[in-house]
Order: C-alpha cells, then sequence, then structure tokens
C-alpha cells in the first residue's frame, strides 16, 4: 500500500516577492503585477523579472554567493525557503536523510564578463593568449560548464548540507513535472522519506531570447492576455521554487506541521498533433477524478501563453469545469511562464492557498471559467502543459488541523 505524502515546507523565489502574503496582495492587485512587467530589459520580449532580494539570507558564504549567476541563486534561495519552512533547515541528521530531485535548463553565462573579455580582445596582439588568461582569473567554477543541471543541484547540496541521494532533470516543463512524480512516486513507495524537490530558471538571458524567438515561441511587443495571444504569445519569468515532500509517518514522527497532501502527480507526453495534449490531458484527469471532492476543487494553470497549445488548454479546460463552475486560474500573466520551474511554482501557490482556504480572484476577464471561489478551498489542480512538448497534472489537498 502506497505511503500518504505531505508537503512539510514550500518556497518560492518570483517576480511578486518571496511570501504567501507578497504572492496573494500582488494576485489581488491587476495594477499592480502589470507594473511589474520590464518591456526595456530584453526589448523587444517583455519579462516578468526578479525583484531585489538579500541572498545573504539563506547564502550567507560570500564566496558561495560569487560562485553563482541568477538561475543559481534563484534555486538555492527557494530551496532554503522549503528546508526552513519544513523544520529542516540547518539540523544535519535530517539533512543527511533528505534526498535531492532537481530541475533546471543549462548554459547560463557570466555576460558581464563575455562583454568584457570581447572588449579586450580587439586589437591584442595574442587573443588567444588573452582570451585564456581572462577566463581563467575571471570566470566563476559554476559557469565554467555552463551550469548544468548536475551543478545546479550539487550546488544546492553543498550549501544546505542536503546529503542525501540527487537526481537531476533537464527538458523544459516536462522536467520540472517529472522531478515531482519521481520524488512522489519514490517517497510513496517506501524509497525515502524526506525529498527536497524543485527548480529554477532566469529569464533575462540573452541567449534563450535569441533561440526562443527563433522558434517562434516568444511574445514581442507589449504584454497581452493571456489565453489569446498569438503562436509567439510565451513572456517568460524568472523563478525558484522547492517544495520538501515527506511521508506522513516521518513528518508525524518529529512533529512537523503538514502544509498540503499531494495526492497525485500525472506525466505524459504526446507528439503535438491538433488535440493529442487534450486527450492526454482527459486521460489524466479521469485518473484523478475519484480522488476530487466536487464544490471544493479549484484549478491552476500552467498555460504558457503560446497560442495554439494555450487556446488548446482553455477549451479542455472550459469543458472539465464549464458544467459545474470549477474556477480556474493562469498563473502565468501574473508570473510569466518560467518554464522548468512552472510546474513547481504552481505547486508551491497550490500548497499556499490551501493552508489559506481561498482562492485569489481571476487575473484576467476572460479565464477558461471565471467562477469566484464560493465555500472552503480543500483541493487544488495543478495542470503543467509544455510550451512545445510535456503534459502533466498534479492534485494537492488540504489537511485539517
Amino acid at each position: 500500500m502506497a505511503r500518504e505524502v505531505w508537503i512539510t515546507g514550500y518556497g518560492l523565489l518570483s517576480p511578486l516577492g518571496e511570501t504567501p502574503e507578497a504572492w496573494f496582495a500582488a494576485l489581488a492587485d491587476p495594477a499592480r503585477w502589470r507594473a511589474g512587467v520590464d518591456a526595456a530589459a530584453c526589448a523587444p520580449f517583455p519579462i516578468h523579472p526578479i525583484g531585489a532580494y538579500a541572498l545573504e539570507k539563506q547564502v550567507p558564504k560570500p564566496g558561495d554567493q560569487r560562485a553563482m549567476g541568477p538561475l543559481m541563486q534563484y534555486g538555492a534561495y527557494a530551496a532554503g525557503l522549503a528546508l526552513e519552512m519544513a523544520g529542516i533547515k540547518g539540523n544535519a541528521a535530517l539533512l543527511q536523510e533528505t534526498h535531492l530531485v532537481a530541475a533546471s535548463g543549462g548554459g547560463e553565462r557570466d555576460w558581464d564578463l563575455d562583454r568584457q573579455i570581447l572588449a579586450k580582445l580587439e586589437g591584442a596582439n595574442d587573443g588567444g593568449a588573452l582570451l585564456n588568461q581572462q577566463l581563467a582569473d575571471g570566470l566563476r567554477p559554476t559557469l565554467f560548464l555552463a551550469q548544468l543541471p548536475n551543478l545546479f543541484a550539487g550546488n544546492i547540496s553543498i550549501i544546505h548540507g542536503v546529503s542525501g541521494s540527487s537526481r537531476t532533470f533537464m527538458g523544459e516543463e516536462a522536467a520540472g513535472i517529472d522531478a515531482l512524480r519521481v520524488a512522489f512516486r519514490r517517497c510513496a513507495a517506501g524509497q525515502g522519506d524526506i525529498f527536497l524537490v524543485g527548480a529554477a530558471y532566469n529569464a533575462a538571458r540573452p541567449d534563450l531570447h535569441q533561440q526562443y524567438h527563433a522558434g517562434g515561441i516568444l511574445l514581442a511587443g507589449g504584454w497581452q492576455p493571456l489565453w489569446h495571444r498569438p503562436e509567439p504569445g510565451v513572456c517568460l519569468g524568472s523563478a525558484g521554487a522547492f517544495v520538501v515532500l515527506e511521508s506522513k509517518e516521518r513528518a508525524m514522527a518529529r512533529g512537523a506541521r503538514p502544509r498540503a497532501r499531494l495526492l497525485a502527480v500525472e506525466s505524459e507526453r504526446t507528439a503535438r498533433k491538433p488535440g493529442a495534449a487534450a486527450q492526454i490531458a482527459e486521460g489524466s484527469f479521469a485518473r484523478i477524478l475519484p480522488q476530487t471532492k466536487p464544490g471544493a476543487l479549484a484549478v491552476l494553470s500552467g498555460a504558457s501563453g503560446r497560442g495554439g497549445i494555450t487556446h488548446e488548454e482553455r477549451e479542455f479546460l472550459a469543458a472539465v469545469a464549464g458544467d459545474t463552475g470549477l474556477p480556474v486560474r493562469g498563473t502565468a500573466a501574473a508570473f510569466g511562464h518560467a518554464m522548468e520551474c512552472a510546474p513547481l511554482q504552481n505547486v508551491v501557490l497550490a500548497a499556499a492557498a490551501l493552508e489559506r482556504g481561498t482562492l485569489f480572484a481571476p487575473l484576467e476577464p476572460d479565464e477558461p471559467v471565471e467562477a469566484e471561489f464560493e465555500g472552503a478551498l480543500r483541493q487544488m489542480l495543478v495542470t503543467s502543459w509544455g510550451h512545445a512538448k510535456g503534459e502533466g497534472m498534479v492534485l494537492l489537498e488540504a489537511i485539517d488541523g
């Protein structure tokens, strides 16, 4: 028999802040989160950037701070928040049995250093020797291999002392949902008692903008409502999000406070022919449906904003939720789309909403189902349709007491 899995801690560093109070205050004020969109930093592509935060609160050593680019900073910070909430941070005995499962992209570079090197190379007599010297003297060790996912996980492990097993995933939204799925199933099967699971994403990367624009993915010009964007409709957002998953027995034994119960994590793939993603989602929902509670459920959608697939998800959600008035919220409207981190970000938001017992108001006047939530919020369904591949679905539930 599968064990019950609890979320005992969560952390989210986002464009709307790092605390539940900050997230929900901003979500209640559309003018506030729209004002956070930066149209200039990566023009012509708007992004949702992360504002100022005190990195030293979660990464106290200056050497560690200097060794990280933004991606690693966001992840290490969010991981520290999650461990802190779970009561694990700094507890060597508990950290020794905590397994790390993380998702991230690769390729982040030190752009300031690159610009300095290029400037020095102009007119240099021996460009090769100068380049080698500048890289050896200036490049941070964690950037030498372009911050691959295993370095992302290793950095978090070293900084926070997480010394159980480690597994990493790479592959945009599908990587984030798979990281959660693997940790959930391992915990439920008794292959570990405590798991730190998460991801991070840096939206302010010029190289990614070039690649995604070449692929016809990025929204250009001003911000537009999420559900009716053109095919190039993704507005990227930076984020770091982590959760602590724990078996019910282990959490109770140490007196940990449960934040939410994780009931199901579905992850699938499709070739993305018209209607294929909706068919996958219908199957996932059918498997999850027996665990849902009518009248107590709401949906957080991970729709990316990319035209065709976002429109398909909207139709699916409207069909599923329309008859019952099941409310839907597309969070990328306010947070931007955080690729690998998007599913984990929504899981954190779902757990926080369940703790509050209330759902925030519609973010746009044209959500798939705009209904205000009436009654006590008891369950949250999180969807994750990747901008190109990967379909996922997660069900969380509130825990009394």
